[in-house]
């Protein structure tokens, strides 16, 4: 990516020197790596001090508010707790950015999305002892089903588009509309925003200026995440991953089982 320079390129005074403001290239691997950390960070936030030290699930709401208002050991770990949750939201807009790339780029749609599908199922047992302390739960799915969602929108996207006109606007128009209501049906993690901003980034691909307005106003949800639009404005496209792909596939569970046996063991 070229530098972006402010300042006068002549007549530069003797002993002056010019500002110069270089952005960093961001490859893919940089993104996930950020997208990871931050998710870690979240879910450390939920599973170790939300549901370990706190214990939220032994609380009613009237409680919990009594409670915190008597202890302030009680109202630092929940503020703690939040900061954390709302760090951990600057990896959403990052994780649909990459969908979308990983959609546009990969060799083999039908590889990707079966991948996906075992690592979300592989998911959620962890993800149940991590969020809820329970082997099988239906309160909640984990975050790999809503990019299972988002990835079949992208392919009925794909095709509505190949029709120019109204009724394909139309076309479009629902099938991100039934992706909203199936990701909110079985409560999947993240799920709305993940499901907006996957369309927002693939719809409006080309228009930087459209796609990125609507995608902070989406990520506000999350209120850290439009700040991670420096990041998606640093983006070099190079693809090159540093760790092998799958290591990021295989984080997702594992962070869930060992923050889940922490809380568990110890809590």
């Amino acid at each position: 990516m070229s530098m972006i320079r402010f300042g006068k390129k002549q007549n530069n005074p003797v002993g002056m020197r010019r500002v110069v403001w270089k952005t960093p290239n961001v490859t893919a691997d940089g993104l996930k790596i950020f997208a990871c950390a931050v998710m870690l960070i979240q879910s450390a936030g939920i599973v170790i001090v939300e549901n370990g030290l706190i214990d939220l699930s032994q609380y009613t709401q009237a409680e919990l508010s009594k409670a915190l208002a008597s202890s302030a050991d009680l109202m630092t770990l929940a503020g703690i707790g939040s900061m954390m949750q709302i760090i951990g939201g600057l990896g959403v807009p990052i994780f649909a950015f990459l969908l979308v790339e990983g959609f546009l780029h990969t060799s083999s749609y039908r590889k990707y999305l079966l991948t996906m599908l075992l690592f979300a199922l592989l998911s959620e047992i962890p993800y149940d002892l991590a969020m809820y302390r329970k082997v099988w739960d239906f309160t909640g799915q984990n975050a790999l089903f809503s990019m299972i969602i988002c990835l079949l929108m992208l392919y009925f996207l794909r095709m509505a588009r190949e029709r120019k006109g109204f009724l394909s606007s139309m076309f479009q128009g629902l099938i991100v509309l039934t992706a909203v209501f199936w990701v909110s049906f079985f409560r999947m993690n993240c799920g709305l925003c993940l499901v907006l901003l996957t369309a927002v980034f693939y719809l409006f691909y080309s228009r930087n200026v459209l796609k990125t307005v609507l995608g902070v106003l989406i990520s506000l949800l999350y209120v850290t995440g439009p700040l991670s639009f420096y990041g998606l404005w640093c983006y070099n496209e190079v693809r090159t991953d540093r760790f092998p792909k799958y290591a990021y596939y295989v984080f997702y569970p594992l962070h869930l089982l060992i923050l889940a046996a922490v809380t568990i063991i110890f809590l």
